[in-house]
């Protein structure tokens, strides 16, 4: 089986100016398996920074790694937990809309799509793992299973949510052109990820304990710098920073449309 299909340059800019960072190991991930390299080699862009790994998973190789799922991705996990951090984020997004509707792409436990609709927005969920679709389906939410560059919807967005997904992509800047596709005119964006432009990141790195150098499901590894010029660069506005509760060392990003 051909795991990977590598990168010949850089994703993001196509620099093929790029040099091997480092190397992670993803064997103690809990979605790995043995018919998995347990290596995950990163390579850093030398002209624009950005830092990704050698490759993308080929759809053999994601059947094998969807064939598992995080406990934290299933429906309802934690669920009153999961409520309190997703109103913070919700809130945080009322400065900018308050209606309409909320597309949450890699939707997981659905706790944000949830919480959205008790603030008044229509869900609409997307992920590509179908238990987990027609779960949320059989709870009355609107679902699907497909990616979001293939998806269409019948009303654009007033909020499309990527928490922790756009590092997922082999090459986000499809994903940020699909979402501006299916978001109104002045939509709101928002964004959450790891990210590397910070001190806890480089303490993690040195004591040898990030756990993002071995994230299997990872192709990326955003600075905040690098975040905004691609944001940007997609006809996006930046226009709020902050600390994302979600995960660790995580930021989370508003930005318009």
């Amino acid at each position: 089986m051909q795991e990977k299909v590598l990168f010949e340059a850089c994703p993001l800019c196509e620099s093929v100016d790029c040099s091997h960072l480092r190397t992670g190991d993803c064997s103690t991930h809990p979605l790995y398996q043995a018919a998995l390299s347990p290596q995950l080699p990163w390579n850093r862009c030398n002209k624009c920074a950005h830092v990704f790994t050698d490759g993308y998973f080929t759809p053999e190789a994601c059947e094998i790694l969807f064939s598992k799922t995080n406990e934290g991705q299933k429906i309802g996990y934690e669920i009153e937990k999961q409520r309190l951090v997703s109103a913070r984020m919700v809130e945080r997004v009322l400065a900018y809309a308050t209606s309409g509707n909320w597309l949450d792409v890699g939707f997981g436990n659905g706790s944000l799509l949830f919480t959205a609709q008790e603030y008044g927005f229509t869900p609409i969920g997307l992920d590509l793992r179908s238990e987990n679709v027609a779960k949320l389906n059989a709870l009355g939410v609107q679902a699907h299973c497909k990616d979001l560059t293939e998806l269409e919807l019948p009303e654009r967005c007033t909020v499309i949510s990527m928490a922790d997904v756009l590092e997922h992509m082999p090459f986000p800047q499809h994903g940020l052109q699909a979402a501006g596709r299916l978001l109104a005119d002045d939509g709101v964006l928002l964004i959450s990820m790891p990210n590397t432009e910070n001190v806890l990141w480089d303490l993690l790195t040195r004591a040898d304990i990030n756990p993002y150098w071995g994230e299997l499901e990872h192709y990326h590894n955003f600075s905040r710098s690098r975040l905004y010029e691609l944001l940007e660069e997609q006809g996006f506005e930046p226009v709020r920073y902050g600390v994302s509760e979600r995960y660790r060392v995580c930021m989370e990003v508003i930005a318009r449309k």
